[in-house]
């Protein structure tokens, strides 16, 4: 029989990738990488989940050991690059103020404006049929979910008014078309290097990148040398589309969807862990998530799930969640910023969480009234960075791809300088893969299909990249009329996931659900 080889848990792995990890945020490693070299300990997978061959039960405990001495050294960044929210809001003095319009009371909610009254809503939602229409409430609950009232705030570049259910509704529907688009085209190339990722698509015709990725026309022997992805191409290439196939990228917008009709726009880091254990399968989780729910499994509280043995802390697993936090607080990137904090410390720490505080402001900005129209987009990313440490490792990337992109023109060329500049960093990790997705963003000046081309030709996590950009570049079209029918017609209006009752729902369906989270004046 042959034995099940369960990725990203290994704990002969999880070392080399926690070595790595040392080495990147201020620790001194060389003693411990001496000792786990002269007993046989291999390097960490450089693409792969898990390594091919089991290791020793020695090597697996000594493994583990090793990894909770690491987990003990001093940081020399430690300063420059907290976790926690006061302490980041303390190093970042330009600070978004919260909005001073007046916030709806809670309980009076765009699901009110919708014609749906708010506490006639069940504690278990809406269920969701596989025609992607919603069925009745089954409950009654308040929800709780209004936002409270406004913060003080130190800082922001203007204040921006959040728009009307009425115009917020289609631009929400075009950030969930947006972000499906974006995870799509990425995915038949996700794990292929940059130079793969440019010979497939020029072999069509294809480059730069404007389409779908297509295996008609490409030599079998370039097919051989870097084949698609194996679990992606049936379902993602231009011949093999039919509806959009379930990928995390759009799992966690779902899951985040329920957390906050569960529990309101104050839940807890405690609630995101029930609501995983209550709602994902272990088996669609990834790097970080899949180490914390592990860690959850055998006893530990959030916020240490994040730190407990997880190399991969500062990948970009949080990132990917960040959107409806954004979506929600149109005209807010406070706090759409301190809602994604919450939801990321359950399994990232300081970079891997500022990549998420990043995306979340700069979409709630995007979402704001007066954010249409592409030029906007360099303002977006603005106000993001008001919430990132300004001595990070994370703003020092995404200051450097800004700068790239203000000075050069090719974007090919923009994209090897940051593979030069971030080639010890793992394919998935979060800082050069936020420097690509703000490089992508502000070179293509906002433009939806340059946008997303941008962010999956650049190689590194290409869907999770492609959505990203997608949501934000769909968001700020302001309708999904906006977007091209080449990209938007192939997906049927429908989603696969394994996420509750969400399994073939349609996009337009996600926006009015998306809306009913989002507090209005």
């Amino acid at each position: 029989m042959t034995p099940l080889r369960l990725t990203w848990v290994q704990p002969e792995d999880l070392l080399g990738h926690e070595l790595q990890q040392a080495l990147q945020d201020g620790r001194e490693p060389s003693a411990i990488a001496a000792r786990w070299q002269s007993a046989g300990g291999p390097p960490a997978p450089l693409r792969a989940g898990a390594s091919t061959q089991r290791a020793s039960r020695y090597l697996r405990l000594l493994a583990e050991d090793l990894l909770d001495e690491l987990a003990d050294l001093p940081s020399s960044l430690a300063e420059s690059e907290p976790t926690e929210l006061s302490k980041i809001k303390a190093l970042c003095r330009n600070w978004p103020a919260h909005p001073t319009h007046p916030a709806q009371p809670a309980g009076s909610r765009a699901a009110g404006a919708m014609g749906v009254p708010p506490l006639e809503r069940s504690r278990e939602w809406e269920r969701v049929g596989a025609d992607g229409t919603l069925s009745a409430p089954v409950g009654a609950t308040s929800g709780g979910l209004g936002a409270g009232p406004p913060a003080s705030g130190r800082g922001g570049l203007r204040e921006e008014t959040p728009p009307t259910p009425a115009a917020h509704l289609p631009r929400l529907e075009a950030a969930w078309l947006g972000r499906a688009v974006g995870c799509l085209l990425g995915k038949p190339v996700e794990k292929l290097s940059l130079t793969a990722i440019r010979q497939l698509a020029r072999s069509t015709g294809n480059w730069p990148l404007t389409t779908w990725f297509t295996a008609r026309g490409v030599p079998p022997e370039l097919l051989a040398a870097h084949p698609w992805n194996r679990r992606s191409a049936p379902t993602s290439l231009a011949e093999n589309i039919d509806g959009m196939p379930e990928d995390d990228d759009l799992n966690y917008p779902l899951l985040n969807l329920l957390l906050l009709a569960r529990h309101g726009r104050h839940f807890t880091t405690t609630d995101v862990a029930t609501l995983w254990l209550d709602e994902l399968p272990a088996g669609r989780t990834f790097t970080a998530e899949r180490i914390a729910y592990r860690n959850l499994l055998t006893g530990i509280d959030p916020p240490h799930t994040a730190r407990h043995r997880n190399p991969f802390r500062e990948w970009i697993g949080a990132l990917i969640r960040a959107d409806v936090h954004g979506w929600t607080n149109p005209g807010d990137p406070a706090a759409a910023a301190e809602q994604a904090h919450r939801d990321a410390t359950l399994t990232h720490t300081t970079n891997g969480v500022y990549a998420a505080i990043y995306i979340a402001a700069t979409i709630a900005q995007a979402a704001s009234v007066g954010s249409t129209g592409t030029h906007d987009i360099h303002h977006c990313v603005r106000t993001g960075l008001q919430v990132v440490p300004p001595d990070s490792r994370l703003a020092k990337a995404i200051n450097h791809a800004l700068r790239l992109t203000a000075e050069t023109r090719d974007f090919d060329t923009i994209v090897d300088e940051l593979h030069t500049a971030y080639a010890d960093h793992h394919w998935v990790h979060a800082i050069p893969n936020t420097a690509l997705i703000t490089a992508a963003l502000t070179h293509a000046d906002g433009d939806f299909t340059a946008s997303i081309c941008r962010a999956v030709s650049g190689g590194w996590d290409t869907d999770s990249n492609g959505a990203t950009a997608g949501s934000i570049a769909g968001l700020l079209t302001g309708s999904p009329d906006a977007l091209p029918d080449r990209w938007t017609a192939p997906l049927k209006n429908r989603l696969a996931t394994s996420i509750a009752d969400f399994n073939g729902i349609g996009f337009d369906a996600l926006a009015h659900l998306t809306l009913r989270e989002t507090p209005h004046p």
